[in-house]
């Protein structure tokens, strides 16, 4: 059964041994400025990395490409969806390289793995070749997506996560958790500190994707949405305290 890290005291050692980084394409983009990705951002992510290598902790990065192209977008303005979807897919793999170029000038070592070959930029995924990696302390990023239409980078993210044993899922957002409403536009929106997957439905709060959030519901694959911008969130979720949302089974349960 899972960690519930709410339910243990803190430790100086991190909760979890592997996990999967949820990284939107959007949070490599400077809000209001024209570049797609922001060099500065991405060292940003990177260092922030660096410290969770620091922990011994192996991980893996799924990552998305909304700074480039959005493939959902694109077809309800009359492109094929298919079409769009593979766009978006490679729209992942340039983001991809960035984050592994920042994370190589720190010193840390990386592995690319696409979904679609392209072998003169990254290795194709292997399932057997990702977990080897990542026992020998290197940072996995996957990129194309799953390799087919139809499907988000967070399904992705939740597929990926049960393929290597991941023990959970960190869900980088621009805000702090999950709230009962958009607290943006609500200043009185409650924020949750726990969900249940089927009180997360019930309320029908934007998690993931539908296809995304079953996959973690059905093989019981915890969820943590936290704020991405706050120094040190990573590593402060990983050790065990309490930041952003946690969603699990049941509550209490470990």
């Amino acid at each position: 059964m899972r960690f519930h890290p709410a339910r243990y005291p803190m430790s100086k050692k991190p909760r979890y041994k592997r996990v999967v980084l949820k990284l939107s394409g959007e949070a490599l983009r400077e809000i209001g400025s024209r570049d797609n990705i922001s060099p500065q951002i991405v060292q940003h992510i990177a260092k922030q990395i660096v410290e969770v290598k620091k922990l011994g902790i192996e991980l893996a990065i799924v990552i998305g490409g909304g700074n480039i192209w959005r493939g959902l977008a694109a077809a309800h303005r009359g492109m094929n969806r298919a079409t769009a979807d593979y766009m978006g897919m490679l729209a992942t793999v340039i983001n991809g390289l960035a984050l592994m170029s920042a994370l190589e000038d720190l010193g840390v070592s990386v592995r690319v793995q696409t979904a679609i070959e392209m072998n003169n930029v990254a290795e194709p995924f292997i399932l057997r070749r990702a977990t080897r990696h990542l026992e020998l302390g290197h940072v996995v990023i996957f990129v194309a997506g799953t390799g087919n239409p139809f499907f988000s980078t967070d399904t992705t993210a939740a597929l990926r996560a049960n393929e290597i044993g991941a023990e959970i899922i960190l869900k980088a957002t621009k805000v702090d958790g999950i709230y009962d409403s958009d607290p943006m536009k609500n200043p009185n929106a409650k924020k949750y500190a726990t969900i249940t997957y089927s009180e997360a439905l019930a309320k029908r709060l934007q998690v993931m994707d539908s296809t995304a959030f079953s996959l973690c519901m059905d093989n019981h694959m915890p969820i943590i949405v936290f704020d991405m911008n706050k120094p040190k969130n990573i590593r402060r979720a990983l050790m065990g305290e309490k930041v952003g949302t946690l969603v699990v089974d049941q509550e209490g349960e470990v």
